[in-house]
Protein backbone atom coordinates (compact mmCIF):
# COMPACT_ATOMS: atom_id res chain seq x y z
CA UNK A 1 0.00 0.00 0.00
CA UNK A 2 1.51 3.41 -0.83
CA UNK A 3 1.73 5.63 1.99
CA UNK A 4 0.42 8.49 -0.22
CA UNK A 5 -2.37 6.90 -0.41
CA UNK A 6 -2.99 6.75 3.34
CA UNK A 7 -6.83 7.91 4.46
CA UNK A 8 -5.16 9.77 7.72
CA UNK A 9 -8.28 10.39 8.90
CA UNK A 10 -8.73 6.57 9.63
CA UNK A 11 -6.11 7.43 12.47
CA UNK A 12 -7.51 10.30 13.60
CA UNK A 13 -10.92 8.84 14.26
CA UNK A 14 -9.03 6.35 16.09
CA UNK A 15 -7.18 8.91 18.26
CA UNK A 16 -10.81 10.22 18.89
CA UNK A 17 -12.46 6.88 19.45
CA UNK A 18 -9.82 6.10 22.11
CA UNK A 19 -10.29 9.45 23.76
CA UNK A 20 -14.39 9.21 24.15
CA UNK A 21 -13.99 5.74 25.54
CA UNK A 22 -11.24 6.35 27.85
CA UNK A 23 -12.19 9.98 28.90
CA UNK A 24 -8.89 10.80 30.30
CA UNK A 25 -9.74 14.50 31.59
CA UNK A 26 -13.06 12.98 33.43
CA UNK A 27 -10.38 10.49 34.70
CA UNK A 28 -8.97 13.40 35.85
CA UNK A 29 -11.14 13.96 39.55
CA UNK A 30 -10.29 9.53 40.12
CA UNK A 31 -6.44 9.62 39.62
CA UNK A 32 -6.10 12.73 41.98
CA UNK A 33 -8.38 10.81 44.85
CA UNK A 34 -6.61 7.89 44.47
CA UNK A 35 -3.20 10.07 44.20
CA UNK A 36 -4.18 11.98 46.86
CA UNK A 37 -2.19 10.47 49.84
CA UNK A 38 0.99 10.62 48.01
CA UNK A 39 3.94 12.65 47.28
CA UNK A 40 4.55 14.59 43.65
CA UNK A 41 7.19 12.06 42.79
CA UNK A 42 5.33 9.09 43.92
CA UNK A 43 2.30 10.45 41.72
CA UNK A 44 4.44 10.91 38.77
CA UNK A 45 6.08 7.24 38.75
CA UNK A 46 2.14 6.06 39.46
CA UNK A 47 0.99 8.11 36.28
CA UNK A 48 4.10 6.73 34.03
CA UNK A 49 2.92 3.22 34.86
CA UNK A 50 -0.56 3.43 34.43
CA UNK A 51 -0.18 5.24 31.40
CA UNK A 52 2.45 3.10 30.21
CA UNK A 53 1.21 -0.70 31.19
CA UNK A 54 -2.43 0.69 29.85
CA UNK A 55 -0.54 1.50 26.51
CA UNK A 56 1.09 -1.92 26.41
CA UNK A 57 -2.49 -3.48 27.41
CA UNK A 58 -4.17 -2.09 23.98
CA UNK A 59 -1.30 -2.68 22.00
CA UNK A 60 -1.50 -6.47 22.46
CA UNK A 61 -5.28 -6.43 22.19
CA UNK A 62 -4.82 -4.71 18.42
CA UNK A 63 -2.36 -7.33 17.60
CA UNK A 64 -3.28 -10.59 18.71
CA UNK A 65 -6.95 -9.50 20.19
CA UNK A 66 -8.35 -11.06 16.59
CA UNK A 67 -6.39 -14.08 17.03
CA UNK A 68 -8.02 -14.77 20.36
CA UNK A 69 -11.58 -13.93 19.09
CA UNK A 70 -11.00 -16.77 16.35
CA UNK A 71 -9.97 -19.36 19.32
CA UNK A 72 -13.06 -19.00 20.81
CA UNK A 73 -15.40 -18.79 18.12
CA UNK A 74 -16.56 -14.98 18.18
CA UNK A 75 -17.71 -13.11 15.43
CA UNK A 76 -16.53 -9.62 14.36
CA UNK A 77 -20.68 -8.78 14.44
CA UNK A 78 -21.11 -10.60 18.12
CA UNK A 79 -17.94 -8.40 19.13
CA UNK A 80 -19.65 -5.18 17.80
CA UNK A 81 -22.52 -5.63 19.47
CA UNK A 82 -21.16 -6.94 22.85
CA UNK A 83 -19.02 -3.87 23.14
CA UNK A 84 -21.91 -1.74 21.83
CA UNK A 85 -23.71 -2.90 24.84
CA UNK A 86 -20.55 -2.20 27.25
CA UNK A 87 -19.92 1.24 25.90
CA UNK A 88 -23.51 2.42 26.42
CA UNK A 89 -23.39 0.92 29.82
CA UNK A 90 -20.40 3.03 30.63
CA UNK A 91 -21.71 6.06 29.37
CA UNK A 92 -24.93 5.28 31.21
CA UNK A 93 -23.12 5.68 34.58
CA UNK A 94 -21.09 8.63 33.23
CA UNK A 95 -24.06 10.59 32.39
CA UNK A 96 -25.16 9.59 35.58
CA UNK A 97 -22.90 9.64 37.70
CA UNK A 98 -22.10 6.28 39.45
CA UNK A 99 -19.00 5.26 39.74
CA UNK A 100 -19.95 2.85 41.91
CA UNK A 101 -16.71 0.46 40.86
CA UNK A 102 -14.09 3.11 42.21
CA UNK A 103 -16.44 3.90 45.24
CA UNK A 104 -16.79 0.33 46.22
CA UNK A 105 -12.74 -0.16 45.91
CA UNK A 106 -11.93 3.30 47.58
CA UNK A 107 -13.96 1.96 50.93
CA UNK A 108 -12.34 -0.98 50.85
CA UNK A 109 -8.61 0.77 50.49
CA UNK A 110 -9.96 2.93 53.67
CA UNK A 111 -10.98 0.21 55.73
CA UNK A 112 -7.75 -1.56 55.19
CA UNK A 113 -6.07 1.48 55.55
CA UNK A 114 -3.43 -0.25 53.01
CA UNK A 115 -0.40 2.65 51.12
CA UNK A 116 -0.82 1.22 47.67
CA UNK A 117 1.95 1.62 45.76
CA UNK A 118 1.09 -0.90 42.75
CA UNK A 119 -2.46 0.54 41.97
CA UNK A 120 -0.61 2.38 38.87
CA UNK A 121 -1.32 -1.31 37.42
CA UNK A 122 -4.58 -2.55 38.85
CA UNK A 123 -7.04 -0.95 39.30
CA UNK A 124 -5.81 2.36 37.05
CA UNK A 125 -4.43 0.54 34.07
CA UNK A 126 -6.77 -1.60 33.85
CA UNK A 127 -9.85 -2.06 34.25
CA UNK A 128 -9.98 2.13 34.96
CA UNK A 129 -8.22 3.52 32.05
CA UNK A 130 -7.85 0.25 29.30
CA UNK A 131 -11.73 -1.08 30.44
CA UNK A 132 -12.89 -3.41 28.21
CA UNK A 133 -14.87 -0.77 26.05
CA UNK A 134 -11.43 0.29 24.92
CA UNK A 135 -10.07 -2.94 24.33
CA UNK A 136 -13.44 -4.01 22.49
CA UNK A 137 -12.85 -1.13 20.60
CA UNK A 138 -9.93 -1.57 19.70
CA UNK A 139 -9.86 -5.28 18.28
CA UNK A 140 -12.31 -4.11 16.51
CA UNK A 141 -10.03 -1.66 14.89
CA UNK A 142 -7.42 -4.14 14.49
CA UNK A 143 -10.08 -6.51 12.37
CA UNK A 144 -11.97 -3.35 10.54
CA UNK A 145 -7.80 -2.62 9.11
CA UNK A 146 -6.11 -5.43 9.42
CA UNK A 147 -2.77 -4.61 7.09
CA UNK A 148 0.54 -4.55 8.84
CA UNK A 149 1.29 -1.16 8.17
CA UNK A 150 -1.96 0.16 9.47
CA UNK A 151 -1.49 -1.93 12.67
CA UNK A 152 1.93 -0.03 12.91
CA UNK A 153 -0.08 3.10 12.42
CA UNK A 154 -2.26 2.40 15.04
CA UNK A 155 -0.04 1.50 17.96
CA UNK A 156 1.92 5.11 16.84
CA UNK A 157 -1.87 6.03 17.34
CA UNK A 158 -1.75 4.50 20.62
CA UNK A 159 1.59 5.64 21.70
CA UNK A 160 0.74 9.20 21.20
CA UNK A 161 -2.07 8.98 22.84
CA UNK A 162 -1.60 7.72 25.97
CA UNK A 163 1.67 10.54 25.59
CA UNK A 164 -1.22 12.52 26.05
CA UNK A 165 -2.78 11.18 28.93
CA UNK A 166 0.35 11.07 31.00
CA UNK A 167 0.79 14.83 30.41
CA UNK A 168 -3.15 15.51 31.29
CA UNK A 169 -2.38 13.35 34.36
CA UNK A 170 0.43 15.18 35.41
CA UNK A 171 -1.35 18.54 35.04
CA UNK A 172 -4.27 16.76 36.86
CA UNK A 173 -4.29 19.14 40.18
CA UNK A 174 -4.38 22.05 37.92
CA UNK A 175 -7.32 20.80 35.92
CA UNK A 176 -9.20 20.38 39.35
CA UNK A 177 -8.42 23.82 40.60
CA UNK A 178 -9.20 25.40 37.35
CA UNK A 179 -12.50 23.56 36.65
CA UNK A 180 -13.80 22.48 40.07
CA UNK A 181 -16.12 20.08 40.61
CA UNK A 182 -19.02 21.32 38.70
CA UNK A 183 -16.86 22.14 35.57
CA UNK A 184 -15.47 18.13 36.12
CA UNK A 185 -19.21 16.86 36.25
CA UNK A 186 -19.90 18.67 33.11
CA UNK A 187 -17.15 17.57 31.19
CA UNK A 188 -17.74 13.69 32.09
CA UNK A 189 -21.91 13.88 30.95
CA UNK A 190 -20.77 15.39 27.98
CA UNK A 191 -18.35 12.90 27.15
CA UNK A 192 -20.61 10.21 27.96
CA UNK A 193 -23.40 11.53 25.11
CA UNK A 194 -20.50 11.02 22.76
CA UNK A 195 -19.83 7.60 24.15
CA UNK A 196 -23.54 6.46 24.01
CA UNK A 197 -23.61 7.21 20.33
CA UNK A 198 -20.37 5.40 19.94
CA UNK A 199 -22.20 2.35 21.54
CA UNK A 200 -25.02 3.09 19.22
CA UNK A 201 -22.89 3.22 16.27
CA UNK A 202 -21.27 -0.04 17.39
CA UNK A 203 -24.66 -2.10 17.83
CA UNK A 204 -25.94 -0.74 14.47
CA UNK A 205 -23.35 -1.72 12.74
CA UNK A 206 -23.38 -5.33 14.36
CA UNK A 207 -26.60 -5.89 13.83
CA UNK A 208 -26.31 -4.71 9.57
CA UNK A 209 -23.66 -7.16 9.39
CA UNK A 210 -26.00 -9.92 10.93
CA UNK A 211 -28.89 -9.22 8.97
CA UNK A 212 -27.03 -8.93 5.78
CA UNK A 213 -25.27 -12.28 6.42
CA UNK A 214 -28.70 -13.80 6.74
CA UNK A 215 -30.21 -12.44 3.31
Amino acid sequence: MNILNFDFAIYIKFFISLFVLINPIGMIPIFCSMTNNFSDKERNRINFIATFSACIILIISLFFGHNILNFFGISISSLKISGGLLILFIAFSMINNQNSTINQKKKIYKKKNIQLKNIGVIPLAMPLISGPGAISSTIIWSIQYPSFINMIFCSIVIGIFFLFCYSIFRISPFFMYFLGKTGMEIITKVMGLLLMSLGIELIISGLRSIIYKSF
